[in-house]
């Protein structure tokens, strides 16, 4: 169905204008819960704020948009989950280094 704007109302067009703006809402919420569906309350996670260094936390809540990540320090941020990865907990990182040995070939 194709749609002739120049024909439309002014009325018509903020209609549509509206109607353009909830969808696309409603799209970009789908994605934001798509992507929060790849994580689960407890886990690691890290973010990057704009011009600060990497935070890292543990994912507490999913509001509607964004998570609630409690770091390390106990700050409470709301973030996007676009904007998050997985990290690996202080306790895994350094088991990890203990246990990877290096092979030398023969």
């Amino acid at each position: 169905m194709k749609i002739n704007i120049d024909e439309l109302t002014e009325a018509e067009l903020v209609d549509l204008n509206h109607r353009i703006v909830e969808r696309l809402r409603f799209l970009n919420q789908m994605r934001a819960h798509s992507r929060m569906l790849e994580f689960k309350i407890g886990d690691r996670v890290s973010f990057r704020p704009d011009g600060r260094p990497p935070v890292t936390g543990m994912l507490t809540r999913y509001n509607k948009k964004t998570v609630t990540v409690i770091t390390d320090d106990g700050q409470h941020w709301n973030v996007s989950p676009s904007l998050l990865f997985k990290a690996e907990s202080p306790e895994k990182a350094e088991s990890s280094k203990a246990t990877v040995l290096p092979l030398k070939k023969k």
